[in-house]
């Protein structure tokens, strides 16, 4: 592995496949003062959605999927989510579909998922449209079809969608539909800032900081993934510390690059575990500290499965050296109980006072790279 930092970004430009799915509030359901409480709010929930009440379902739903005054459950989300979609919920459609799409808390299914989202779109989710455009962009359980994606990406752009514009940014700057239009595509995710889209915000930031034929701008890019990082973005996160612990001559409080950086692997993302590892390993944050390297480096490889392990195996083995198996034991040991305590964060992260919204804490690269491949 090489040391300098600048190996270590998130490949740019790469969407999620999942899309922000945004949750009722709780303030739409009134309790008595003597209900209250969070096991009054449930109990009242539970009952309301036993009799076929759409909002308690969706409530309900969103607590389990967050584990909101219940144990967290997907299983029970999905269950919850199901019953208000075949209620018509256009919301709980789009949610579902999602949960079918990942085989989030039930078996995956393209097929259902397919189904929900056009349900989803019909019934006037922006977000069922866009995910119905991915598949069709992606061929995940329809024919590949880029010109049809970026159809419903801009019927949902007129809606006011700024995740649309980033994936039909997207499409131009990997050249989906013909030459890669790198103009274009800065066009569509400067649209999408416009319309406070935190996806966008981080293609355009990237565009500007890391995009080889693109000319930088650090400043205006570091503004920008501060302003998806704030949204809960977590590849924003991710890329804004990286950009600052690369660029101090930036304005930046503080240790805010280190703290970006941690922040973004305790959500779950595996490369800022890894980079954590190299501050580490290189003394780039205080004293050069093997152990500490190594322990990142093995929650990277928690995180990040295979790919991770590929990445950072020669690594490892060279911090193992000159250490005793008790205390390589004593790492891995605390990797497993520090990996276990932020599992929970590997789906979703939340961030919204109004209703929640949640992003898949990873880039689905490979996905991309297919259609690229497929094109």
């Amino acid at each position: 592995m090489r040391t300098s930092l600048r190996t270590h970004r998130i490949p740019a430009l790469v969407g999620l496949i999942a899309i922000v799915v945004c949750l009722p509030s709780s303030h739409g359901l009134s309790f008595n003062s003597s209900e209250s409480s969070e096991e009054a709010k449930i109990a009242k929930l539970q009952t309301d959605a036993r009799h076929g009440a759409i909002r308690a379902e969706v409530e309900l739903a969103a607590d389990y999927l967050t584990g909101t005054g219940v144990p967290r459950d997907a299983g029970l989300a999905a269950r919850w989510y199901e019953k208000a979609a075949q209620s018509g919920d256009a919301e709980a459609q789009n949610q579902i579909g999602y949960f079918y799409q990942v085989g989030f808390g039930v078996p995956a299914d393209l097929g259902r998922a397919r189904n929900w989202y056009q349900l989803a779109a019909t019934s006037g989710s922006t977000g069922g449209r866009l995910n119905l455009g991915i598949l069709y962009m992606l061929g995940l359980g329809v024919s590949k079809d880029v010109a049809t994606a970026a159809q419903l990406f801009e019927e949902d752009v007129q809606k006011g969608n700024g995740t649309a514009a980033a994936y039909l940014g997207q499409i131009y700057y990997f050249g989906l539909m013909g030459a890669r239009d790198m103009a274009t595509a800065e066009k569509w995710f400067q649209r999408g800032v416009k319309l406070h889209d935190p996806i966008a915000a981080y293609d355009l930031g990237l565009l500007l900081s890391v995009e080889q034929d693109h000319p930088h701008d650090f400043r205006k890019a570091a503004d920008l993934l501060r302003t998806s990082a704030h949204a809960g973005y977590v590849p924003s996160i991710h890329s804004l510390g990286l950009l600052l612990i690369n660029h101090p001559e930036l304005e930046q409080s503080p240790h805010e690059g280190v703290t970006s950086v941690t922040t973004a692997a305790d959500a779950g993302e595996w490369r800022s575990s890894m980079l954590l590892g190299i501050l580490a390993r290189d003394g780039r944050n205080g004293p050069v500290d093997r152990k500490g390297a190594l322990l990142y480096f093995q929650i990277a490889v928690l995180q990040g499965g295979d790919q991770a392990e590929y990445l950072l195996r020669h690594e490892m083995e060279k911090l193992r050296t000159g250490l005793e198996a008790e205390e390589l034991a004593s790492i891995r040991s605390e990797a497993s109980a520090w990996y276990e305590q932020h599992s929970v964060a590997q789906k979703f992260l939340v961030k919204d006072p109004n209703g929640a919204k949640y992003f898949p804490v990873t880039s689905n690269a490979e996905l991309i790279q297919e259609a690229l491949a497929a094109h």
